[in-house]
């Protein structure tokens, strides 16, 4: 997650949330939302992250969303990582769905 973050800050993303998942599902240990300014701006981030997981052993991260860099999401595994412009952000939420107060998974509410 710490190179998922420092290539995430190189490229000065926006407004970085990190969300642990661990007990919460089993997809991921950690999720990472982050904004770009613009449809080029989303997809430079998402461009140097993976390029970035690539050159340091995580070899087959899957990426959806970037012919048209509004929502980008890049899985490595134990990380997944949403970069987005700001508008679709707000729209999707994805911080209140997996916010503090969501349920864990297994447990009835």
């Amino acid at each position: 997650m710490a190179l998922a973050r420092a290539s995430l800050d190189d490229m000065k993303a926006e407004e970085i949330v990190e969300i642990d998942l661990v007990g919460r599902t089993s997809i991921a240990d950690a999720m990472i939302i982050a904004s770009g300014r613009s449809q080029r701006h989303v997809g430079s981030i998402a461009d140097r992250l993976v390029q970035s997981l690539k050159d340091n052993g995580h070899g087959r991260v899957r990426v959806e969303g970037l012919p048209a860099c509004d929502w980008v999401l890049i899985d490595a595994g134990h990380v997944i990582v949403h970069v987005f412009r700001p508008e679709v952000r707000s729209f999707y939420n994805l911080e209140k769905m997996w916010g503090a107060d969501r349920p864990l998974d297994g447990v009835a509410v």
